[in-house]
């Protein structure tokens, strides 16, 4: 009996520190900071692809033109 005592007393100590370490790895992962700085990594790599880099500087000159020729009319 004491051995299986100490057999379930080991498993829950082991059970435990599995928990731990899943919490400590969803804390990682869930941090605000990280995903933000992540994102932010994303959209600076997806910005210098020449397809979307031109594409941006092409919609900017036509918004400035649209604008100018409404300020200008």
């Amino acid at each position: 009996m004491a051995k299986d005592t100490e057999r379930i007393e080991q498993e829950i100590e082991a059970a435990r520190e599995r928990l731990a370490g899943t919490l400590d790895e969803i804390a990682v992962r869930a941090d605000p900071q990280r995903i933000a700085e992540g994102t932010k990594q994303l959209a600076l790599a997806k910005m210098n692809e020449p397809k979307v880099k031109y594409s941006l500087i092409g919609a900017g000159v036509l918004l400035a033109g649209a604008v100018l020729f409404k300020i200008l009319r």
